[in-house]
């Protein structure tokens, strides 16, 4: 899975769980399972599963299952380390046009029409136009 692929499967996770904490504070039912199951899916379909050999020592079969599951590990952390600091960036700079929502769909589309062009390993930010004026604002 490319790290821009991760990185949206990432955004919708956060959204996923933002809902259920909105929903939550309104006391509304929640399927907290239903979150659980998007973020199980995706950290299914990062890590590889891992065959160890039979004959292998236990410092084989361990040094076999971090070389299989490091490379997943950093790209699924990468993500989320991304997102964030997307996301702290904008509230650290104090700005309240921008809500966090606004900016994960600014994220994916721009990840979606870019492919590899923004995020961790294409360089660039969203934050500087995210939530601008592009003539849809709801007055």
């Amino acid at each position: 899975m490319e790290q821009s692929e991760i990185i949206l499967r990432a955004i919708g996770v956060l959204t996923e769980t933002q809902e259920m904490v909105r929903r939550l504070n309104e006391d509304v039912e929640v399927d907290i399972d239903a979150g659980e199951a998007q973020l199980g899916r995706l950290v299914t379909e990062v890590f590889p599963s891992v065959e160890v050999p039979g004959d292998a020592t236990p410092a084989e079969a361990g040094q076999a299952v971090i070389d299989a599951l490091m490379p997943a590990a950093i790209s699924l952390v990468g993500a989320f380390a991304f997102l964030f600091s997307e996301l702290a960036e904008i509230h650290d700079s104090g700005r309240v046009d921008v809500k966090s929502t606004e900016l994960l769909r600014t994220l994916a589309l721009r990840l979606a029409n870019a492919g590899a062009g923004t995020g961790p390993d294409g360089g660039g930010t969203v934050g500087d136009d995210a939530g601008g004026s592009d003539g849809d604002d709801e007055h």
